[in-house]
């Protein structure tokens, strides 16, 4: 009988992105709109983009390849494979069985695990998922594989700059050297932020202010569970008499969020702050705030903190220190790839583990924040308890980032005319240029007249 496992987490990652970005300065004069519009409004610096030769299949197939080759991993030691995605290429099946075929030389079929769906919070009940099945009882001693990834675009309009794209798979599994600890907090409600209703469209209808209020208030009400929760914990490990200290940010080292775009990382960061004095208005960092300011925020409502400029702004000048050793050691991947949708949270860990020494990490506590619009929300922490150098070698993360080709915008707008072009169609070849496609790397070859997708690789060469 398998021993029952311990320390489940993950043993190895791997991230796959396109090979050309853009930059967003430049896209600023492209559009003719105000310097800093999204450079600073934004606080975005690139964003990736494929063009019709790349779907979420080719992403996911070469992050899984990438995974399997680079650890010299045995198929035949994976008995689940999870998906998180919101780009959809058939309303049926599956990028798991697409992926399988990854699997079929050596024979492994009997492997659990489907896609997961709701804007960018699939990936995290994916990961769920994956830890829950080898924590149960019907684990049968494999690992699995967790596999986010999304090719967000943007119709013309305010919200195109803050696309992106990126696929991300991580190995879970027992011993690991970042351990997943068992407290989440979670919220879910039935809002209309962020939908993609027309199925003829990779294009999604974005309420933006009411998106940035729903990740706000998610993040509100998930960390509220969050701390609640580790706050019964507490008190059954403390001993007689000792009143344990609310959760707050300072339990943790460093803290990450899923990252449409920096700036609503830096306001996530400063509202956590603010939710922070509101548990303990007697903590140090409640009372750096003059006493009206301090009364005035702790007596305002939730909806009207939420639409206070100035609270949000006195946080965020509160937390920079906090901001630039907790968080922004974690923002490589946003910066350089835009949002990833579902990958995004995990990119930031792949960014994390490849800015900060492996020596520097280990014994560090991390939190994690996953949003996804409709709405989905969750909170936890993981441990990182081991060596993360070869994760992080292996991932090669940052050298990769800078081998991108940065290109002119028009570029991209061709890309996603292209990509809008052929969207959905039947019995074609894909104009995109494979020279686009990083060598060695799956491109979809083509389409056929059932909709069958036929995938190859890039010819391999150098980067």
């Amino acid at each position: 009988m398998t021993s029952r496992p311990a320390n489940v987490g993950i043993l190895a990652m791997e991230l796959y992105f396109p090979r050309r970005c853009i930059s967003e300065a430049d896209l600023e004069v492209y559009d003719g709109v105000s310097q800093g519009k999204y450079t600073i409004g934004l606080g975005q610096e690139y964003m990736a983009f494929p063009d019709d030769r790349e779907d979420i299949n080719s992403f996911a197939l070469n992050a899984v390849s990438g995974l399997l080759e680079k650890y010299a991993i045995d198929p035949q030691s994976i008995g689940r494979i999870d998906v998180g995605t919101e780009t959809l290429v058939d309303k049926s099946k599956s990028v798991k069985t697409t992926l399988m075929r990854l699997f079929a030389e050596a024979g492994n079929h009997d492997i659990e695990g489907i896609d997961s769906k709701n804007a960018c919070y699939g990936s995290t009940a994916a990961l769920f998922n994956a830890i829950n099945w080898i924590e149960s009882s019907s684990w049968d001693g494999r690992n699995a594989i967790v596999v986010s990834g999304d090719i967000a675009v943007y119709a013309e309009g305010p919200a195109r700059p803050a696309g992106g794209a990126g696929a991300c798979a991580v190995l879970i599994g027992p011993n690991a050297p970042m351990v997943f600890e068992p407290i989440h907090g979670t919220y879910m409600a039935d809002t209309y932020d962020f939908y993609k209703p027309e199925l003829s469209s990779e294009y999604p209808k974005v309420d933006g202010p009411a998106s940035v209020i729903t990740y706000m208030l998610a993040l509100d009400e998930s960390y509220k569970a969050y701390k609640a929760k580790a706050g019964k914990a507490a008190v059954k490990a403390a001993a007689a008499g000792d009143a344990p200290v609310p959760f707050s940010l300072d339990d943790v080292d460093y803290a990450l969020f899923h990252s449409p775009y920096g700036k609503q990382v830096l306001k996530a960061h400063a509202r956590v702050l603010y939710n922070d004095v509101l548990a303990n208005p007697s903590s140090q960092l409640a009372g750096s705030l003059a006493a009206p300011e301090r009364d005035a925020f702790l007596s305002a409502s939730q909806e009207a903190s939420l639409l206070d400029k100035n609270l949000e702004r006195t946080f965020i000048s509160l937390g920079k220190a906090s901001f630039a050793s907790k968080v922004e050691p974690a923002m490589a991947c946003s910066k350089r790839l835009g949002n990833m949708y579902t990958a995004s949270l995990y990119g930031c860990l792949a960014s994390l583990l490849s800015t900060v020494p492996s020596a520097k990490l280990i014994g560090t506590r991390v939190s994690m924040y996953a949003f996804g619009g409709g709405c989905a929300a969750s909170f936890w922490t993981m441990k990182i308890q081991g060596d993360t150098s070869e994760i992080a070698g292996k991932m090669d993360l940052l050298n990769r980032l800078g081998k991108m080709k940065v290109v002119p915008c028009q570029e991209f707008v061709d890309a996603l005319k292209l990509r809008e072009k052929n969207h959905n169609v039947a019995n074609f070849t894909p104009e995109g240029s494979i020279d686009n496609i990083w060598p060695g790397a799956y491109y979809l070859a083509s389409v056929d007249e059932k909709y069958r997708r036929t995938y190859e690789k890039a010819p391999a060469g150098s980067d």
